[in-house]
C-alpha cells in the first residue's frame, strides 16, 4: 500500500505539525507533500528528515515570509500535486490540503483542524482584525474569500472520510460541508510535563498575543483584582496593548523558553484562558502539570476541561462570557471551591490526549476505513 500525506505548509512546529508528527509515526514510509517547505535543517526531526514534494508557490517571490499572501493561488497549487500513484491519501488540513485530487480507487481521509476559518463563520472577525472590513481592498478580500469558500465546499466531495479534532469542529464541518465526521482528539505531549501538587498563589496566562486569544481581557480583569497576582507569558502583535493594561499585580514576562513556561505552569494556582478554541493544547498541558484551568466556556474547551459544577472529577471552571466581570466572578467562585479540584484529577484527564492514544485511534480508524472502502469496491 502506497501512502501519501499532505500537509498545508511547513514553516514551524506548532499544533497541526504535532498531529503530522504522529501521523508519520504511524506511517513512517509515507511520502510527504505540502504547499511550501521552509523548515531549517535542524527542525526536520518531527517529519523524520523527509524532503516533501512542494508546489510552485515554493519558488514565488518572498514565499518564505509572505506565503499567506499567496492564498488565492493555493487551491490551484494543491491541485497540481500528482497523487495518482497512491492507494491511501491522508490530508492534514486547516486551509487547502483537503483539496488534492484523487481518483475513485483511492481512499482520501482528511483530518480537519477547521474548515477555513477566515472564509466561513469567522470571516467578518478576521477581516475586521486585518483592517479589511471596508474599502476597495476589503471588497477584493471578500470576493477572494467567496471564491475560496465555493472551492472549499466543492472539494469536500473528494474526501471519503473526515476526521474532526473535536466535536466543536465536527459541527463546523457539518455546517460547512454537510458531511459527518469522526472525532479523534489531537495528541498532547503530556510526557513533557510532570504533576506538581504544591501550588503557589499566583495565576498564569500564556499564549501568543493575538486578538482572539483575549489576553488583554484577562489582564484587564486581574488589574481590577489587585489582591491577586497574575503572571503572563507570551509575545505577539497585542503585546503593547496587553502591557498597557497591566496593573502592579501583573507580571508580563513576554516570550519565554519552554522550561520557564513549564515551571510556571507547574507552580500556578490555576491557568487562565479566555479564547474560544477549536481544540486548545495549552490548557491540557496545564492539566498535565496538575494545574486547574479557568476558561471561557465555549468551543472545544468544553470537551477537554471537566467543570467543577458538573463533573465528579473536575479539572477547572468556566466563565460564561468574555467580559471582565465574568472572569472576576469565576475567579472568586474558583477560590471558594478549589479544594474540589485535585492535581491527580487534572493529570488523569490530560492523559486521555496522550500521543499514544492518538496513534492508536488514528491507525484503527484509517485501517477500518481502508478495509471498508475496498470491500465496497469488491476488491
Amino acid at each position: 500500500m502506497r501512502i501519501a500525506i499532505i500537509h498545508e505548509w511547513l514553516v514551524t512546529y506548532a499544533g497541526s505539525e504535532r498531529v503530522l508528527e504522529q501521523m508519520l509515526a504511524v506511517y513512517p514510509d509515507a511520502d510527504l507533500f505540502c504547499v511550501i517547505d521552509f523548515l531549517d535543517d535542524q527542525s526536520r526531526d518531527f517529519i523524520l528528515g523527509k524532503k516533501p514534494t512542494t508546489t510552485f508557490i515554493q519558488h514565488l517571490p518572498k514565499a518564505r515570509s509572505k506565503y499567506r499572501s499567496y492564498l488565492p493561488l493555493m487551491p490551484l497549487a494543491i491541485e497540481q500535486l500528482d497523487l495518482s500513484g497512491y492507494d491511501l491519501v491522508i490530508s492534514s488540513s486547516h486551509a487547502v490540503a483537503k483539496g488534492v485530487l484523487t481518483g475513485p480507487d483511492q481512499l482520501h481521509v482528511s483530518c480537519i483542524y477547521s474548515p477555513i476559518r477566515y472564509a466561513w463563520d469567522l470571516q467578518n472577525q478576521y477581516l475586521k482584525e486585518a483592517g479589511l472590513d471596508r474599502g476597495i481592498k476589503g471588497w477584493l478580500a471578500k470576493w477572494i474569500l467567496h471564491k475560496i469558500r465555493l472551492w472549499d465546499a466543492r472539494t469536500a466531495n473528494g474526501v471519503d472520510s473526515f476526521i474532526a479534532i473535536s466535536h466543536f469542529i465536527a459541527r463546523r464541518i457539518k455546517k460547512s460541508y454537510r458531511r459527518e465526521s469522526t472525532v479523534i482528539y489531537p495528541p498532547v505531549d503530556i510526557h513533557a510535563f510532570t504533576q506538581v501538587d504544591n501550588k503557589e498563589s499566583f495565576y498564569l496566562a500564556a499564549s501568543r498575543m493575538v486578538p482572539y486569544k483575549r489576553i488583554d481581557l484577562i489582564v484587564e480583569a486581574f488589574s481590577k483584582m489587585p489582591d491577586r497576582r497574575l503572571v503572563v507569558i507570551g509575545d505577539g502583535p497585542e503585546f503593547n496593548k496587553v502591557k498597557a493594561k497591566a496593573g502592579k499585580n501583573i507580571e508580563i514576562l513576554g516570550y519565554q523558553e519552554f522550561g520557564v513556561l513549564k515551571d510556571h505552569m507547574q507552580r500556578a494556582r490555576a491557568f487562565v484562558y479566555a479564547a474560544e478554541e477549536d481544540f486548545g493544547i495549552i490548557p491540557l498541558e496545564a492539566q498535565a502539570c496538575g494545574t486547574p484551568v479557568i476558561a471561557y466556556g465555549k468551543g472545544a474547551l468544553l470537551e477537554t476541561i471537566r467543570d467543577l459544577a458538573s463533573h465528579e472529577e473536575p479539572t477547572g471552571v468556566f466563565f460564561k462570557s468574555q467580559t471582565v466581570e465574568s472572569i472576576k466572578e469565576t475567579v472568586e467562585y474558583f477560590e471558594k471551591n478549589m479544594e474540589g479540584i485535585t492535581p491527580e484529577a487534572c493529570r488523569k484527564n490530560a492523559e486521555r490526549f496522550a500521543p499514544e492514544v492518538f496513534r492508536e485511534n488514528f491507525s484503527r480508524f484509517v485501517e477500518n476505513e481502508y478495509e471498508r472502502f475496498h470491500k465496497a469496491m469488491n476488491i
